[in-house]
């Protein structure tokens, strides 16, 4: 009876130590959270390796020590590669890329660190480094059980074991090469190194090598044909993270009607007009520079590697065709904190980045600066940098949206403190010690938009009386985990200007009035650019 009792718990022993290993290669994400849970699926891996102990431990008693760490550290991770595979598309709405993505994973830590409270950030790490010691410990158990049953094990045992790793191997190659059945298979873990290996190697090669093309979408940018005496200011701002869902989830939707409405009365006021549209985004809930290069260039930039390709092609963008109509091409990037060498391919004339700047208040998250300083400030720099007749075309990205998304700095409506030294009353405390609520993000989402179109909107009525064509549109969605499963790749793009030709030109191609965008995309983002020159050329020209 004992004998048996015991032989019974060695068997479950060993059916556990199968179903934990197998779990740690097929679970699936909760979306749109961190969590995981299990569907029930087989991993041919596994078996594979089953079969590979097996014949390891023909002629041996037990795996060795060293053996059996290197065994769980590679299997340890598969399952870090599995999570990462499974929980990028749930948080940020598109698989991840290793060459391009790992960059920038030093920011994104440090920006979460600066935005976090100090036992957040020490929680997060004991549960990082319980977790992973969790992770190493199960999987040393398991691979120790399943060695002992297949090197001294009872011969039933054994047989079952590779009996039913055989059979899962066959069936894995019968369900995806022959095609003649259809099992709870999980997409095999080294498929997706294979994958990412695949994209370094290009990457890799397109880096060194150069290209000759970037993109799906590539557009000749005509020349602009201005009155010297009538041409306006352009300005191109991307508002970060602004997407379809500021207007199609009703809750944010909510909370953005008085901003929307702000800044509908101030293009009122101004004696301007504004259409809009959709338009699709070449990346989806981060990667802005994609988006920023594919407006600028006519060109459809979509991964690091169209990116690439691109600083490497000597092919004219907006800010080209500006200058050669005597405009000053500027860019102001307050999130600019380091080198950008990159910029050299837009030859701006001045960037303003966050050294010229010199923002001296209250720091609102890793980013620091408020977009509405940043206005503030450019407007008195550009002052007395150049003539004000001198046009001027503006490239400007914002950042106080970005994710996430707190804290979000309190609108300013007397302008003129903001270059002050003290551009903030006590409201500023209050935004910086407002945590982001890492479960919730919808509510600090749509503030951080309202806060952006309040800033336009005051930005609007600093420039009443001159003529501007503002165009502002989104870079990208915001991750999933606030624009919801399968969300659109669309953003709102906005139109502002006192010449009715220009907005009369844009209704013709699509665009509609108003703030509120209807209908499909007009397609991707680089057809903007030369729609961007095409409505200008409508202006009049004084013979």
């Amino acid at each position: 009876m004992t004998s048996g009792f015991s032989r019974a718990a060695q068997a479950a022993l060993l059916l556990a130590a199968l179903l934990l290993l197998n779990a740690a290669l097929t679970f699936h994400n909760v979306w749109p959270t961190p969590a995981i849970e299990l569907r029930g699926e087989w991993s041919v891996e596994i078996a594979a390796l089953v079969l590979g102990l097996a014949l390891w431990l023909r002629h041996r008693t037990s795996l060795s020590r060293r053996t059996e760490i290197a065994l769980a550290v590679l299997l340890g991770v598969f399952a870090l590669a599995r999570y990462a595979e499974v929980t990028a598309p749930a948080l940020y709405g598109r698989a991840i890329n290793l060459y391009w993505d790992a960059q920038h994973i030093g920011g994104v830590v440090a920006m979460l660190a600066r935005v976090a409270a100090g036992w957040q950030l020490l929680a997060a790490l004991i549960v990082v480094v319980f977790a992973l010691a969790l992770l190493s410990a199960v999987l040393r158990a398991c691979l120790r059980r399943i060695a002992a049953v297949l090197a001294a094990g009872p011969a039933p045992e054994r047989g079952a074991l590779l009996g039913a790793a055989i059979t899962v191997v066959a069936l894995f190659i019968g369900d995806r090469v022959a095609g003649i059945a259809s099992l709870p298979f999980s997409i095999p873990v080294t498929q997706t190194w294979a994958r990412q290996f695949a994209l370094i190697g290009s990457s890799w090669l397109q880096v060194r090598r150069g290209g000759t093309e970037a993109g799906a979408t590539a557009v000749d940018l005509p020349a602009l044909k201005l009155d010297p005496a009538r041409r306006p200011d352009v300005s191109l701002v991307f508002i970060e993270s602004y997407g379809e869902i500021a207007f199609t989830r009703p809750a944010i939707a909510q909370r953005l009607l008085a901003s929307r409405a702000e800044l509908a009365a101030a293009i009122e006021r101004s004696g301007r007009g504004v259409v809009s549209a959709w338009v699709r985004s070449p990346t989806f809930g981060s990667g802005s520079w994609l988006a920023h290069a594919s407006m600028l260039s006519g060109t459809e930039v979509r991964d690091g590697d169209d990116y690439a390709r691109l600083m490497m092609r000597d092919r004219p963008t907006l800010g080209d065709v500006f200058r050669a109509q005597g405009y000053r091409v500027l860019a102001l990037m307050p999130g600019l904190r380091q080198a950008w060498p990159e910029g050299e391919f837009y030859a701006f004339d001045v960037i303003y980045g966050a050294t010229r700047l010199d923002y001296r208040g209250p720091e609102f998250g890793w980013w620091r600066i408020p977009d509405q300083f940043a206005i503030a400030q450019y407007e008195q720099l550009e002052r007395t940098a150049a003539p004000q007749s001198t046009p001027r075309f503006l490239f400007f990205p914002t950042i106080s949206s970005h994710m996430p998304f707190r804290p979000t700095p309190p609108y300013q409506p007397d302008w003129a403190r903001l270059t002050g030294p003290l551009p903030f009353g006590d409201e500023a405390a209050r935004a910086i010690a407002q945590p982001p609520e890492w479960t919730n993000l919808d509510p600090a989402y749509a503030d951080s938009i309202a806060y952006a179109q309040r800033s336009i909107a005051g930005w609007i009525d600093q420039r009443r009386g001159q003529p501007l064509v503002l165009w502002m549109l989104g870079d990208h969605q915001p991750p999933a985990a606030v624009s919801g499963e399968g969300a659109s790749w669309n953003v709102p793009v906005h139109v502002v200007s006192d010449r009715p030709e220009v907005l009369e030109a844009l209704i013709a191609r699509g665009f509609v009035h108003g703030l509120t965008p209807v209908g499909e995309a007009l397609g991707p983002m680089p057809e903007l650019a030369p729609l961007m020159i095409e409505s200008l050329n409508a202006l009049p020209v004084t013979r």
